[in-house]
């Protein structure tokens, strides 16, 4: 098996930080940590048109892809930050994966964001309000976060109603790279 930490097959522990697993439940939803078992699903989220369109091409063509992407996106995350990107599952039998959630810290900003993507199947149902309820309410009991941004393409509509409806305000539009043609950012206090 894979350790989710240093993506071996075989490990030391005494490396790994000593961190709790982060899980959040919500009435309806379970988030947790992604794991290298997930790549599958993260193959099919992040290569959804709405996806690609809306946060951008990963080049995720492969399960090899989507575990290195796993290891060294959201766990690398976790181990670093305490927080990352986000599972979310229903809480039915079968933990079915909707989408990930959770707070990402770019080099480029000086808070974390929230970020969020469901797969389609799944909007409309306001599983997006939910889950990022839990990592708004994590962010600032555990986190003890003093500010989170958000940041949506200015086309999004759905994303900016969502980071509205979460409590987060527009701010301006920023150039997160030399190729970014304008990204909307958010922005609240915690």
């Amino acid at each position: 098996m894979l350790c989710p930490y240093c993506w071996k097959n075989s490990c030391d522990t005494y490396h790994h930080p000593t961190v709790m697993a982060i899980t959040l439940h919500t009435p309806r939803l379970t988030l947790r940590e992604l794991q290298i078992s997930d790549a599958g699903f993260v193959l099919e989220l992040l290569n959804e048109p709405s996806f690609k369109r809306f946060i951008g091409d990963k080049q995720v063509r492969s399960i090899a892809d989507a575990e290195h992407y796993i290891a060294n996106g959201p766990v690398a995350s976790y181990a670093r930050h305490g927080f990352g990107l986000l599972l979310v599952h229903l809480r039915d039998a079968v933990a079915t994966p909707v989408g990930i959630c959770g707070l990402l810290q770019r080099d480029t900003l000086a808070h974390p964001d929230i970020g969020f993507a469901y797969l389609p199947a799944f909007w409309g149902r306001g599983y997006g309000f939910e889950a990022g309820s839990a990592v708004l309410d994590d962010a600032r009991q555990r986190l003890h976060l003093s500010q989170l941004l958000g940041l949506t393409s200015p086309d999004n509509v759905a994303s900016i109603r969502l980071l509205e409806k979460l409590g987060l305000r527009f701010e301006r539009v920023i150039h997160l790279n030399g190729g970014d043609p304008g990204t909307n950012l958010f922005s609240m206090s915690l």
